[in-house]
């Protein structure tokens, strides 16, 4: 059996601009995407919707998270999961980092 194993180092990882003005470093392996997002108080996450499964782990700050109309408010430390397909939104309540976990491989992020 092979098997493939990679250290990524944070400040090796390029972050990238987004729309809503967070920021994000992003690794993809063969099954899964992993996301860690930057974003400062008041930034709005338009409500959308993707077939990826997702894990939301707050590392600092707080989010505001609504999914299928069920609000949650997440402060450091705290995980969500989100379904797939499920619609939504959330907004920054305090200057915020968290990890995003998505499988399969969010192509629509590479």
């Amino acid at each position: 059996m092979t098997s493939f194993s990679r250290l990524y180092r944070s400040n090796e990882l390029s972050a990238r601009e987004m729309p809503n003005g967070g920021k994000v470093k992003l690794i993809h392996t063969g099954k899964m995407t992993f996301a860690e997002w930057h974003f400062k108080k008041g930034t709005h996450l338009a409500g959308h919707s993707h077939p990826h499964e997702q894990i939301t782990r707050v590392l600092e700050g707080i989010i505001e998270l609504t999914i299928e109309g069920n609000r949650f408010t997440l402060h450091a430390g705290d995980t969500l999961h989100i379904a797939s397909d499920a619609k939504h939104s959330g907004r920054i309540l305090e200057e915020c980092r968290l990890i995003d976990v998505f499988t399969p491989v969010r192509e629509d992020l590479k």
